[in-house]
């Protein structure tokens, strides 16, 4: 031999065995380091175990505490979902209101609109009314009227002493001049297309750039002046008077 000494291996048998007469002997063999890894791993076992065991109480305090931290979470989440839900209600009520109050205001607002154009219409229809050349020109009852000339129609009406001579619709005059046939003539601008001459002897009682109304007196009618000559011109182009004049009586 020489001078080494040999390793000696251990080896653990582990023996099986039952009380019975005709019971056979069950060995195992087991190596020291099978032995001592299962040792190892039970000591591991056990100190997890009791690992588990120490700090159950903890690990379940620290559970608990989270779970009612986010119940806590939870709680103030739906609590604040129910104060934002107070206020969208609050504001969507008050919008509500907003907005009936607009229509009506719209509505306010539309029929005073429509009452407004209404009463320019009205005031529109009037005063068209009032520049229409359709009253008589003189205050007066006359006691002839005809008419005469084709292309310039002229009506020649002949009245009383002291009967006024009177502008047909508002209007204001243009020119006043003096007149070959009848002494003196006025013209009036209606400002709607329509123009009006009244032809007569005495002396116009207007000038020219006068605004005039109707029945505001052009001429006096005198003793031996009584034929009034009056005519009508629609866009440039003269009219038959009673085409547009209301005769009454």
């Amino acid at each position: 031999m020489d001078g080494k000494k040999r390793k000696r291996f251990t080896n653990h048998v582990l023996i099986i065995t039952s009380d019975a007469v005709d019971a056979n002997v069950k060995q195992f063999r087991i190596k020291t380091w099978v032995l001592a890894l299962v040792g190892a791993l039970l000591c591991a076992l056990f100190g997890a175990l009791l690992g588990y065991l120490f700090y159950e109480e903890r690990i379940w305090q620290h559970a608990i505490e989270k779970s009612n931290n986010q119940l806590h979470a939870m709680e103030q989440l739906h609590d604040e979902n129910l104060q934002v839900k107070s206020e969208l209600e609050k504001r969507e009520l008050e919008l509500t209101d907003e907005i009936q109050g607009l229509k009506d205001e719209v509505q306010s607002l539309s029929a005073a609109l429509n009452q407004k154009v209404e009463s320019e219409e009205k005031l529109r229809e009037e005063l068209e009314k009032i520049s229409m050349p359709t009253s008589f020109p003189l205050n007066g009852s006359a006691s002839s009227l005809t008419i005469s000339g084709d292309s310039t129609p002229i009506a020649k009406i002949v009245t009383s002493d002291g009967t006024m001579v009177v502008a047909t619709a508002k209007g204001t005059v243009i020119a006043v001049n003096d007149d070959l046939e009848y002494g003196h003539n006025v013209w009036v601008d209606h400002g709607n297309g329509y123009m009006t001459v009244y032809r007569n002897q005495e002396e116009p009682v207007v000038k020219q750039g006068d605004v005039v109304f109707r029945g505001t007196t052009l001429f006096v009618i005198g003793k031996k002046n009584t034929l009034l000559g009056y005519q009508i011109m629609l866009n440039g182009a003269y009219i038959n008077p009673t085409d547009v004049m209301d005769i009454k009586g």
